[in-house]
């Protein structure tokens, strides 16, 4: 099995009152294709951190992170974009939907802006909502939406662009019990339907339990 993700020695501090706080400390991890990785840790632990290199979404970072064969140092700007965009899937605790869009066209979205056209864009949205249960409410708004309905939503937006890796922050983390459950269960249904990676932070430990595989991040360093 190939690996999507391969992250080596990654360190990430900051300065805090003349202090400096290392927050990283060496992490080594990958993630193969098409597998699920649960990233456990304590509030703190440095798993958002963590997203946040493997996202490409802030730089500091000291350590190599190849994202489907791509070293993300040798990249500009432009470059990291282009991997965000074409190889990357982001889910947060929070949806984040845009709420003057709809449902579907919070998915077609993405691929819009990957270059796609509409049709092709407007049929990828409509056949991963109808996978999330939600083909009666592709016309509703987010504010028309239940808080599992938007996560929902915010899954299939996240897999329009059939990325390589998906990067789970917290996905349920705002969601009672019974609703995560089913979001969770429903995204892990898609996710290895789509054959996508994905590495998915969380404090649940049932949760993780229910993922491929579990690694733990303590002080900056994975176990």
């Amino acid at each position: 099995m190939s690996n999507v993700l391969e992250v080596t020695d990654l360190r990430r501090s900051f300065q805090q009152g003349g202090e400096t706080i290392a927050v990283l400390r060496g992490v080594d991890l990958s993630v193969g294709a098409g597998e699920i990785v649960a990233l456990v840790g304590p509030s703190g632990s440095g798993k958002s951190t963590l997203l946040q290199a493997v996202g490409l979404l802030e730089g500091g970072f000291e350590g190599s992170i190849r994202i489907a064969g791509e070293e993300a140092a040798r990249l500009d700007a432009q470059g990291r974009t282009r991997v965000r965009r074409d190889s990357l899937g982001f889910i947060y605790q929070f949806h984040h939907l845009l709420p003057d869009f709809t449902a579907a066209e919070n998915v077609v979205l993405p691929a819009l802006i990957r270059g796609g056209t509409r049709a092709a864009a407007q049929e990828r949205a409509e056949t991963l909502l109808a996978a999330l249960g939600l083909a009666n409410r592709m016309a509703h708004r987010p504010s028309a939406l239940s808080g599992g309905e938007q996560q929902r939503v915010a899954v299939a937006r996240a897999l329009a662009n059939r990325p390589a890796l998906v990067l789970a922050d917290e996905p349920t983390g705002n969601l009672d019990e019974h609703t995560a459950d089913i979001v969770l269960a429903e995204f892990l249904r898609l996710v290895r339907g789509e054959g996508s990676a994905a590495l998915v932070a969380t404090h649940n430990e049932r949760l993780a339990a229910k993922m491929d595989r579990v690694v733990r991040l303590h002080d900056g360093i994975l176990a």
